[in-house]
């Protein structure tokens, strides 16, 4: 196809490294064939049969990537209970009650989004119960590291009963087990919540999103692309408990999967090393001044070094990347000894606290930080009361770049949404509300910012792939102020998407 008149915006391979390649100073053309721009001029006559869109002088960048989703998770949340407004544990109880009065009998109610971490109340199994009754209950929390599931929930999904003092709480290890078989629960929907999260993501301009969802995802997203769910690439990740079966067929990372029609590459191998924030279970230096789990003040290390480093040899044998869950400084360190100790490569993924001598470890290492902006929006005041005077080094993205360490902006999704826009603007802002920016001194410019979220492309021209997004506005404009510019990316239009030279998404 042509994309006749479009604006080209700047944008550097990768940030920190170099100046953007410069961009013509008005409208060119630009030529997609066999998923690849092929050429970049004044005017481009079209061949014949090839379609043409006018972009009428809109600014292109290219496709933009999420590199950490939970796809099947997200895609479930647009059918699901919002419990994102909660302030206390009984506010979740009245939004379940509410929803019961109308809810199908016999049906699994699923509810998402709550965070318990500043509630004046705490959850109890026996108040849930009281309001479900025989309902099978499961609400999974905001940073999707715990749920809080009804006596019904649980049986259902094969966790134990509760004890009278339970407080209704499933964490990490046996909550991610009984999250895995939500999506079989009666009444799911799931090819109706993916259309529309795929749909979605190409209206925000995403072409790519790295998938760890807990699921055998090698094979299943082949599966969707043949049932006509092929609006993104998708780099599928695998989890420890199905390692051995990638590495047996020979899958590595890159490799294109059969059946994926060119949009499905194996991803990396994703281990969760420690707990999440929220949960007050992310492996830190300091213990917490209110643990979430008793037994471990200073939070949980899910995988011990020794596990780390067996898994990291093992990937890197097989060669896999390694996308290496870690959020509590203890567990980046942790994290980083194993990738110095195997020479294996990879990111660590979400990074939310660790010292600067970390981040230039990270550097010589050449381990990316896959973080999401957006996440400190939800989190600085729970930051604020369990990382006492550790908040400078929370969400650490100026001392990471400064470092010489590579950015990859994703959102998390569910966690947060699947929007690279809200991301970006929570990077260079870094507050979501009207109160000044959390820690200033550790902004992104919006070039800096772009630049981690388009998957290493650079400024579109010969030789870049054929993922276009044309915008209403130009990005890079020049802003007054970090809120100016913040607002003005949570609200840039997107006109057109563009994948491998197919239309994604027409808002025009």
């Amino acid at each position: 196809m042509v994309l006749r008149r479009v604006r080209l915006v700047p944008v550097a391979a990768r940030a920190g490294r170099a100046p953007a390649p410069a961009a013509p100073d008005g409208p060119v053309d630009v030529r997609i064939a066999d998923g690849e721009v092929t050429a970049v001029a004044p005017h481009l006559d079209p061949r014949p049969g090839e379609p043409v869109l006018d972009a009428g002088g809109r600014w292109a960048v290219p496709g933009l990537w999420d590199r950490h989703v939970h796809l099947g998770q997200w895609a479930g949340t647009f059918g699901r209970l919002d419990l994102s407004t909660a302030g206390s544990a009984a506010a979740v109880l009245d939004l379940v009650r509410a929803r019961l009065a109308a809810h199908p009998a016999g049906r699994p109610l699923l509810g998402f989004g709550f965070r318990d971490a500043l509630w004046p109340d705490v959850p109890t199994l026996g108040a849930l119960d009281a309001v479900a009754g025989a309902t099978a209950v499961v609400l999974a929390s905001g940073d999707v590291h715990s749920g809080w599931l009804s006596s019904a929930a649980r049986a259902l999904l094969g966790l134990p009963a509760g004890g009278p003092a339970d407080d209704g709480l499933v964490r990490e290890g046996p909550w991610f087990t009984a999250l895995a078989k939500v999506p079989s629960l009666p009444g799911a929907d799931a090819a109706a919540g993916y259309r529309q999260a795929l749909a979605d993501a190409a209206g925000r301009g995403v072409v790519g999103v790295v998938d760890v969802e807990f699921a055998a995802n090698e094979r299943e997203w082949p599966e969707r692309i043949g049932q006509g769910l092929d609006l993104l690439r998708v780099r599928a990740g695998v989890y420890p408990d199905r390692l051995e079966a990638v590495l047996a067929a020979g899958l590595r990372t890159g490799d294109p999967l059969p059946g994926g029609a060119g949009l499905v590459t194996m991803g990396p191998l994703k281990i969760i090393s420690d707990g999440a924030l929220n949960t007050r279970t992310a492996h830190c230096r300091d213990a917490y001044p209110v643990p979430g789990d008793a037994g471990h003040p200073c939070g949980v290390q899910s995988v011990g070094p020794d596990e780390l480093d067996r898994l990291l040899r093992r990937a890197r044998q097989g060669r896999l990347a390694v996308a290496l869950h870690a959020i509590g400084d203890a567990a980046v360190g942790l994290a980083l000894d194993a990738f110095a100790a195997t020479g294996a490569r990879g990111s660590i993924e979400h990074a939310q606290l660790l010292t600067p001598a970390d981040a230039a470890r990270m550097a010589r290492l050449g381990v990316v930080a896959s973080v999401q902006p957006a996440h400190l929006l939800d989190d600085r005041d729970v930051a604020e009361r369990v990382w006492p005077g550790r908040t400078g080094d929370a969400f650490p993205f100026r001392t990471l770049l400064d470092a010489g360490v590579p950015l990859a902006l994703g959102s998390d999704a569910p966690v947060a949404p699947l929007d690279p826009w809200l991301a970006m603007a929570a990077a260079v802002h870094r507050s979501g509300d009207d109160r000044a920016p959390w820690h200033p001194e550790q902004q992104l410019s919006v070039a800096e910012a772009l630049v981690a979220s388009t998957d290493g492309q650079g400024t579109l021209g010969v030789g870049s792939r054929g993922d276009v997004v044309l915008l209403d506005a130009d990005p890079l404009a020049p802003a007054a102020t970090t809120a100016e510019a913040a607002a003005g990316l949570r609200a840039m239009p997107v006109a057109a998407t563009v994948l491998g030279g197919r239309v994604t998404h027409d808002g025009h």
